[in-house]
């Protein structure tokens, strides 16, 4: 498990091959592996390649500190990793311990990189398995979900945005479409205005009489979902939207963009996902929502998936018209993201007869 190659920097290993390299391919077929790489590089999204690519690091880091070999998998050095991220102790005595989902995350990241190399780690090695289930026993928690804001939230939310402006014309349409959509974070950002304008879309918009329809390219592919008009333009998603279209001028490309020159001008940049946290938490706070509680803790309550479990939990209808909407593949999933359902409507101790 000691080796000698801790001398190198593991950050230099990450994402080389640890075979030996491939003869050189024909001329002809240079091209052909280069579109091979492209679709290799699909088939994860970028978010996750880009936090597996921390994950390696951390990983090599740890690796380098305690003079372990990390060029070749070993589960013996793996099972010390996870467990010195469950005690705190992966990058020294004062930080803090991960959480479970981390390990587990990070875990992945390991086998996936090891796995590109040529040389699979063996999760279920006992000296990997076993640690991990004893971790998950002594400190898995229930999940922290976040705060759902319901249609009075909304309302309430909308009336705190920028009145008049470029900037508050964009963030009404996103708040109301990413509730009505049930969408993402990284789902509203992603979008369009139409099929295949860009490379790094995630789907595109198609506005109807009725509503608009909304593709989405998800982990196993794509989907549809719709999203209706509102009883009122007031809090309807798609007259906002249009609206937004109509005076930013955006015709093509990316749908929501940053808001540029003192909020008069509309850049050709796609947002971060990360704006709609800081824009759901900002409305949140400014609209006194959940106001029982300390500034901190309301800070923490919301993000992005506020919109998505807010429309599950005051949705009227069949459950499984809010699971399609979701694109959940069960019931039970999407029951996690209903916040105020009616938890006793089946009532077996009655039904067993007491």
């Amino acid at each position: 498990m000691v080796g000698t190659s801790a001398a190198k920097s593991p950050d230099a290993v990450a994402f080389q091959p640890l075979e030996e390299p491939s003869p050189p391919l024909p001329a002809h077929l240079e091209a052909l592996a280069g579109r091979a790489r492209d679709y290799a590089d699909a088939a994860s999204s970028a978010n996750t390649r880009k936090a597996y690519a921390s994950d390696w690091r951390h990983f090599s880091s740890w690796c380098r500190r305690q003079d372990f070999e990390v060029a070749v998998p070993s589960p013996q050095t793996v099972g010390l990793y996870i467990t010195a991220c469950a005690s705190g102790t992966a990058m020294g005595a004062d930080h803090h311990a991960n959480s479970v989902a981390t390990i587990e995350r990070r875990l992945s990241a390991v086998a996936w990189n090891y796995a590109q190399r040529g040389t699979p780690l063996d999760r279920k090695d006992r000296h990997i398995a076993t640690v991990l289930a004893g971790i998950r026993n002594t400190h898995a928690a229930p999940p922290r979900q976040k705060e759902a804001v319901l249609p009075e939230d909304i309302i309430a939310m909308l009336e705190t945005l920028e009145r008049g402006t470029l900037r508050g014309l964009r963030d009404r349409a996103m708040l109301l479409v990413g509730f009505a959509g049930g969408l993402r974070r990284s789902e509203i950002v992603g979008l369009d205005v139409g099929r295949n304008q860009t490379e790094d879309g995630g789907g595109w918009i198609e506005i109807l009489d009725n509503g608009m329809v909304v593709s989405l390219r998800g982990k196993t592919g794509w989907r549809e979902l719709e999203i209706g008009r509102g009883s009122s333009d007031a809090t309807c998603p798609v007259a906002a939207l249009q609206a937004w279209l109509t005076l930013a001028r955006v015709g093509r490309g990316p749908l929501f963009r940053r808001v540029t020159g003192k909020g008069k001008e509309v850049g050709p940049d796609r947002l971060a996902d990360k704006h709609v946290v800081r824009l759901v938490k900002r409305a949140a706070l400014a609209a006194g929502v959940r106001a029982d509680l300390p500034e901190g803790e309301r800070l923490a309550k919301f993000a992005g998936h506020s919109l998505r479990a807010g429309l599950a939990s005051s949705a009227e209808v069949d459950e499984r018209y809010v699971q399609k909407q979701l694109g959940h593949a069960s019931a039970e999933m999407t029951r996690r993201y209903q916040r105020r359902r009616d938890r006793f409507r089946v009532n077996l101790t009655k039904a067993a007869g007491l």
